[in-house]
């Protein structure tokens, strides 16, 4: 099927239905609210995890230094990755472990859809290119290539939970743009315990607000991305990759001697940069997300 065709508003196939294992409870808290209890674990899971990192320097009144803050984050990657297999196994059994895990298998897809990968990368280059021609040089990309390796990771662990158990249960309720976007602030909220120690700027100081703001709106507008990826393809593995290309963009090309306002600017901008593609996307193809989404 042509790509064109592939994109918002396709009919998507439902995964077959999964048994409920025998020793759940019919109508427990669990079952009655699974994405609540999602959002709690994940977030008590990361956070707890960050604390425990830095509580040394903490309970000694130390600042927490860089190392420190950015060794917080891959701990809480277990938090997302932990809570949505935990969950799909009691609320799905192992059928339900089964169907997450094959949605991450699923890699034979039109090409065209691969190329979402490029949108990130694309974005990030246009913003900097143009803010180092037109404002200042100091907006000239980075090339730390080795930073989309940071990418791996948090891609790979983190959408088992965000796209693979939490988009399919909010959907129910609600569009699937409706809970991307939902998703995409609480996603950017889950960052708070290292959004000070993320970009070249760090810390930010009185600029803080003023990035997280503009690092909830680019976060926002690629969850809807991803979210839009998965919902026409079924595919985790795609997801895991969009992720994973964002994150690794970021780290990459991330210009290296920018202060902390400068970041906040171009993160900004390319947020901005980012809903214009989805705006785009949405015009071009129409912005009819499924209801629900498999899973």
């Amino acid at each position: 099927m042509p790509f064109a065709h592939r994109l918002i508003g396709c009919n998507i196939r439902p995964e077959p239905p999964v048994a409920q294992p025998i020793s759940a409870p019919k109508h427990s808290v669990v079952e009655r609210h699974p994405v609540l209890f999602y959002f709690a674990l994940t977030f008590a899971i990361s956070w707890l995890g960050a604390f425990l990192v830095v509580a040394p320097r903490l309970l000694r009144s130390e600042p927490v230094p860089q190392l420190s803050g950015v060794l917080m984050f891959p701990v809480m990657l277990l938090g997302p990755s932990i809570s949505g297999i935990a969950l799909t196994w009691i609320l799905d059994g192992g059928r339900g472990i089964e169907a997450l895990f094959s949605r991450m298998r699923r890699f034979r897809l039109p090409l065209g859809w691969y190329a979402v990968l490029l949108i990130p990368p694309a974005l990030i280059l246009v913003v900097l290119v143009c803010l180092t021609n037109f404002v200042s040089a100091v907006f000239a990309p980075g090339s730390f290539l080795k930073g989309v390796g940071f990418g791996v990771p948090a891609g790979l662990l983190e959408e088992i939970g965000w796209t693979g158990y939490a988009l399919p249960k909010m959907t129910r309720k609600t569009s699937a743009l409706a809970a991307s976007i939902r998703l995409g602030l609480l996603w950017s909220i889950w960052h708070l315990p290292v959004i000070d120690f993320l970009g070249t700027a760090s810390p930010h100081g009185r600029f803080l607000p003023a990035y997280f703001l503009a690092f909830t709106a680019a976060m926002t507008a690629m969850r809807v991305l991803i979210a839009w990826s998965y919902v026409n393809t079924e595919s985790l593995w795609l997801a895991q990759l969009v992720h994973i290309s964002s994150t690794g963009s970021l780290v990459a090309l991330s210009p290296a001697r920018v202060n902390s306002e400068q970041e906040a600017l171009w993160y900004g901008i390319y947020a901005l940069a980012v809903w214009a593609v989805v705006v785009i996307l949405a015009k071009l193809f129409g912005m009819r997300l499924r209801r629900q989404v498999s899973g």
